[in-house]
């Protein structure tokens, strides 16, 4: 397995403050924006968008998770017994724009089952996408509306992100032999 260093933590903190200050700009009423963010580590991504939402426009947005495991069209390939997590959106979400973040957008299947779980919480009244990593090879007609960074890969490379949260650092890896022992 040979892993390298693509993105440091200096420039996933330039891509994650990129994305912020798209949302500022697409979004002219942030009161009615909220951000969910797909566990693991897109939660830990929402969380850094909206503190930097904070600082930069002094607004509190709230934090949402989201726990996609039952609404994933692989389950069953998965396991038998799927671990489920708690989803997490203590707020509305009816009339308001939904930011659902996650760390690495690749087929697109994660985000299709992402909008399937949102819309059991309620009906926004709109929803785009932030990820850090746009790795391509979308099998669904799902594109991003907010991307830290667009790292193309060949589909037998890995993206890995890092987080400090539960990785003790930040940086994103790629693995040039995902599958390989």
């Amino acid at each position: 397995m040979t892993k390298k260093e693509v993105i440091d933590e200096v420039t996933m903190k330039r891509a994650l403050t990129r994305i912020t200050y798209e949302i500022i700009e697409r979004n002219y009423d942030i009161e009615q924006l909220v951000l969910v963010g797909i566990k693991t580590r897109g939660i830990y991504i929402a969380r850094r968008i909206a503190e930097r939402l904070q600082q930069l426009e002094n607004v509190e947005v709230e934090v949402g998770t989201l726990d996609i495991t039952l609404y994933r069209d692989d389950q069953k390939k998965l396991m038998e017994q799927p671990e489920i997590h708690d989803s997490d959106i203590p707020f509305s979400l009816e009339g308001k724009e939904v930011i659902v973040v996650d760390d690495v957008l690749f087929t697109g299947r994660t985000i299709r089952a992402a909008l399937d779980a949102i819309m059991d919480f309620g009906r926004p009244q709109k929803i785009a996408l932030a990820v850090l990593v746009d790795r391509g090879h979308r099998e669904l007609p799902i594109r991003a509306d907010f991307v830290g960074k667009n790292i193309p890969t060949s589909s037998a490379e890995e993206i890995i992100v890092e987080m400090r949260e539960t990785d003790d650092a930040d940086r994103i890896l790629i693995n040039k032999n995902k599958g390989e022992s």
